[in-house]
């Protein structure tokens, strides 16, 4: 996947979407966490003797999770942390490469970052940011 340039309005556009599926993923993540912390011994077990109840949820539950954490990068969208619910858009900002910072949670695009930086390095967005 290779991440997109995003505008701050186009990110900004973009967001309510990308709420959605990270809404998606961190509801998956979190049944997934409850049934079993140990998913992948479980779904390979399942595999391996036609299954249990507990796999068979984790398949419905790992499935949600892939297809969107999919749609947010299919739309060129750089994601940082799943646990957290963290991503970046590609943007600019004086005519460099730099990552407009969103964090599940968050109502708004309101970080950026430069490219090496990381969440550490977030600013907030000023009239800099294209």
């Amino acid at each position: 996947m290779n991440a997109r340039y995003y505008t701050l309005a186009e990110a900004r556009a973009a967001l309510p979407q990308v709420k959605r599926y990270m809404n998606l993923i961190q509801a998956a993540r979190t049944e997934i966490l409850r049934l079993r912390p140990d998913a992948l011994p479980a779904i390979e077990r399942a595999a391996a003797n036609g299954g249990n109840k507990e796999a068979g949820e984790l398949v419905v539950y790992s499935r949600q999770l892939e297809q969107n954490l999919k749609a947010i990068m299919n739309m060129g969208i750089v994601v940082k942390d799943l646990d957290r619910g963290l991503l970046d858009f590609l943007g600019a900002r004086h005519g460099r490469e730099v990552y407009l910072c969103w964090h599940h949670g968050e109502d708004d695009i309101a970080y950026w970052h430069e490219v090496n930086a990381g969440f550490a390095g977030r600013r907030p967005i000023d009239e800099h940011v294209a």
